[in-house]
């Protein structure tokens, strides 16, 4: 089921980065889908966020969910700035596929990733450090850096609420039937 949505969302993440620049979609970045992983995180700084979302896609697929936690929150993250630098985007092209990916891919990701509240908290510790170190090839962070500051103070402050209702989600995550894999 998941690799059938990250067809759909390939397709429809590929239409959408051409409608918000206006023209075809750059060299590159016509199919994300047809690269590996390995071909996606190699220059995922300078595509399109939605590259993100659809390496998390691959890695979890494969099984490699640990891996895939981490591009999906830096995912998140870049996209979110993306479009808190940009408020002005069409709603029916990036803000509507930040929308279906985040819950096509965001629904079992996190499933998985707040099976583990502590891993989940260290790897978004991760998040931030990478984004902070890691150029941003698509979203100026000099140009926008309010929006930048704003939407890293909104990751930090999931961070802090994992830290804080640890025991809560895990509560939750087990009367939801899902597993803890951490006590």
């Amino acid at each position: 089921m998941l690799r059938h949505a990250l067809d759909a969302i390939t397709v429809t993440a590929t239409v959408a980065v051409a409608a918000t620049v206006g023209q075809a979609p750059a060299p590159g970045t016509e199919d994300f889908n047809r690269l590996t992983p390995d071909q996606l995180k190699a220059s995922i700084e300078k595509q399109h966020p939605a590259a993100y979302y659809v390496l998390a896609g691959k890695l979890f697929a494969s099984g490699e969910k640990d891996e895939a936690v981490f591009w999906f929150y830096a995912g998140q993250l870049r996209y979110r700035f993306h479009l808190a630098a940009n408020p002005d985007l069409p709603p029916s092209g990036d803000a509507a596929l930040f929308a279906s990916l985040s819950e096509v891919l965001g629904r079992p990701i996190n499933k998985y990733a707040f099976g583990d509240v502590v891993q989940v908290t260290a790897t978004i510790d991760k998040v931030l450090a990478w984004d902070g170190r890691t150029a941003n090839g698509y979203t100026s962070k000099t140009t926008h850096a309010a929006a930048w500051k704003g939407i890293r103070d909104g990751l930090g402050q999931l961070r802090s609420h994992l830290v804080q209702s640890g025991d809560q989600i895990r509560a939750q995550h087990k009367q939801n039937g899902l597993e803890n894999r951490q006590p």
